[in-house]
């Protein structure tokens, strides 16, 4: 079944500017054109695709076709800069990734790879464990994620592991756990939190000391060199990664509470099956420069998509 131009622009622009006279006004066209369009694909699909609330939003049929949409453009796109004159023509790449990896090891190891092949990137930095859903929202063509399961249409590559440590200064030791980590003391020390859905603290306290996320206070600070600096001033304590830290705990500068507990987070790379050649040998030379900077092993293999 091909596909009615109109009509799907018309879906892209619906969702994406969240009314139907928004996407009129983007498409030149009238409102009810717009929804002429719209009711067309939803009878030609048997399905509904628009959610018309403000804003509106699509429904999980229209999310799937908005995956397919947005990913024919880009390889579209891939081709269409391949094939253009100039043959270093740009290829945007949209990711997903978690601030910590974009904070680290990210731009150092793979500004070489990006340079040589051209590439523009379109970031969006969200939770590792919650990248996956812009995938599945089709709002990135590849995301970092500690989720190991790819979704259908996709594969998912090991990348390495992260290793985290619960870090603080001197000072806020001395304060809050002159006796050690333990589950008292933690329930008064106040601990810096990414956001709102960062469980990384909150699983190391609940499967070490026991304690549930109402326990104990937290800072919410959603930067990636805030957060390490609010630890670094004594602010609170939480997981860094080695790679952020650097040689902090060998100056001195902060401690490692729990030198026995530290967390390896396994990372891998979703992208999804039908790449242009030119993506394909992106993202291979991805997993080759992350995987020699993260290393570590896996906890488990990947599972294929069905």
């Amino acid at each position: 079944m091909k596909l009615d131009y109109r009509q799907t622009d018309a879906l892209l622009a619906v969702i994406e500017t969240g009314s139907f006279e928004e996407a009129a006004t983007r498409l030149n066209v009238t409102a009810s054109a717009i929804s002429q369009r719209i009711r067309a694909l939803e009878t030609r699909l048997g399905q509904p695709l628009v959610v018309r609330s403000r804003p509106c939003r699509s429904t999980a049929h229209g999310q799937r076709l908005l995956q397919y949409l947005r990913r024919t453009a880009w390889l579209e796109e891939d081709m269409a800069a391949e094939m253009a004159a100039e043959a270093q023509a740009p290829l945007v790449m949209s990711l997903a990734l978690n601030a910590d990896s974009l904070g680290t090891w990210f731009v150092p190891t793979l500004a070489e790879v990006l340079i040589r092949e051209h590439v523009l990137l379109d970031v969006t930095v969200e939770d590792q464990d919650h990248t996956y859903a812009l995938m599945e929202a089709g709002m990135a063509l590849a995301c970092i994620t500690t989720e190991a399961q790819p979704m259908r249409g996709c594969q998912a590559e090991w990348l390495g592991s992260m290793r985290y440590r619960m870090a603080a200064t001197p000072a806020f030791a001395a304060r809050y756990f002159a006796n050690g980590l333990n589950r008292d003391s933690a329930r008064h020390a106040p601990v810096m939190v990414y956001n709102r859905k960062d469980a990384l603290q909150a699983d190391f306290l609940q499967n070490h000391l026991g304690l549930p996320r109402s326990a104990y206070p937290c800072h919410y600070l959603p930067s990636h060199e805030s957060y390490y600096a609010a630890i670094r001033h004594g602010l609170g304590y939480g997981l860094l990664p080695d790679l952020q830290m650097g040689d902090a705990l060998a100056r001195g500068d902060l401690i490692d509470l729990a030198p026995a507990w530290p967390v390896d987070l396994q990372l891998y790379w979703h992208a999804w099956k039908v790449q242009s050649p030119r993506l394909e040998s992106i993202t291979r030379q991805i997993l080759q420069a992350a995987r020699a900077v993260l290393g570590g092993q896996p906890q488990a293999e990947a599972a294929p998509s069905v």
